[in-house]
């Protein structure tokens, strides 16, 4: 597990708006809460569409959230 400032704000921002991983995970499209479980952990990078619809989905920017 890579813990970055970038994983560590996903993490605070979905908190923050109270959502759980696997909440987050339906508002984007997804079955299952892996893959926010893994861009959390810095195993997984989502790319730009998904980085984009993550910070729609939590009132922020992309650079907000993803960039150092």
């Amino acid at each position: 597990m890579r813990t970055t400032p970038t994983n560590i704000r996903l993490r605070d921002l979905r908190i923050k708006k109270g959502l759980t991983q696997y909440q987050l995970a339906r508002i984007l499209g997804f079955r299952h809460n892996t893959a926010i479980s893994r861009y959390e952990t810095g195993r997984k990078r989502p790319n730009l569409e998904t980085a984009q619809r993550i910070a729609l989905a939590l009132g922020a920017t992309v650079e907000e959230v993803f960039l150092p």
